[in-house]
């Protein structure tokens, strides 16, 4: 029986560039999504490859934050080096029988988790909205669209800290009490159901996987075609939207 499914659109752009993997090992199976930053295929080979390089090293260690770190060191000594020409905001979950849940994460990709009727987000976005929150003076805030921490970057945990206030890579554990659905969303996935405030749970509740991840990507899309011809006809636009489901047991 499927336990997971991933569903992709590229929105209005011409190209793709985020990626998803799934590796288990030893019973430990790791979920992992990447948004590639750019449009270029190169850039979305590097992503394909990176998703894959991070979900095996996740799934051997059994832990989310220990397999992220170990490949996020990897391109950053590349990056500190040669420089980097690829990057991507990352999000991996781990979950292995009678163990917790691990989240680890850099960039604005998100976790959630689907349990009694709401979506509990794991995550906390790596970006210039979380370091300059709104105010009643600047009711935005930063700008959500520029991250502040990803893969592919030469910056260390204390770089990013000293800069931004949080460290390159964030971790979290969620003890899993019951079945769930675990969803892992690029922003362009995320960010039209929440402008729109859709109820996330709501649309991840759906009996079959695939067409429920499919809706949830496609919905996201038309939302945000539909948002951004109301504020300009001129100027529609739909960002790259790629949603991974799983169905998790303790």
């Amino acid at each position: 029986m499927r336990t997971h499914a991933v569903a992709q659109h590229t929105g209005t752009d011409p190209g793709q560039c985020d990626a998803t993997a799934v590796r288990t090992v030893n019973g430990a199976r790791a979920y992992v999504l990447l948004d590639g930053i750019g449009r270029r295929e190169a850039t979305h080979r590097w992503a394909c490859a990176a998703a894959r390089q991070i979900a095996g090293a996740a799934a051997r260690r059994g832990d989310a934050a220990a397999g992220l770190r170990h490949v996020y060191n990897l391109h950053r000594e590349d990056a500190a080096h040669y420089g980097s020409e690829h990057k991507a905001a990352a999000v991996v979950a781990v979950k292995a029988p009678g163990r917790p849940l691990t989240v680890a994460w850099c960039g604005d990709a998100r976790a959630y988790l689907m349990q009694r009727g709401i979506a509990v987000r794991l995550t906390e976005d790596h970006n210039k909205r979380r370091v300059y929150p709104p105010t009643a003076t600047y009711p935005y805030g930063g700008n959500r669209n520029h991250i502040t921490s990803c893969l592919g970057s030469d910056a260390t945990d204390e770089d990013r800290q000293r800069q931004y206030g949080h460290p390159a890579i964030e971790s979290t554990t969620r003890k899993i009490t019951g079945p769930c659905r675990l969803l892992l969303a690029s922003d362009g996935a995320y960010e039209p159901h929440e402008d729109a405030r859709h109820c996330l749970f709501t649309e991840c509740d759906g009996d079959e996987l695939i067409p429920t991840v499919r809706d949830l990507v496609d919905l996201a899309v038309d939302t945000a075609v539909k948002t951004s011809r109301s504020l300009d006809p001129n100027r529609v636009y739909a960002d790259n939207a790629t949603a991974l489901l799983a169905d998790l047991t303790p």
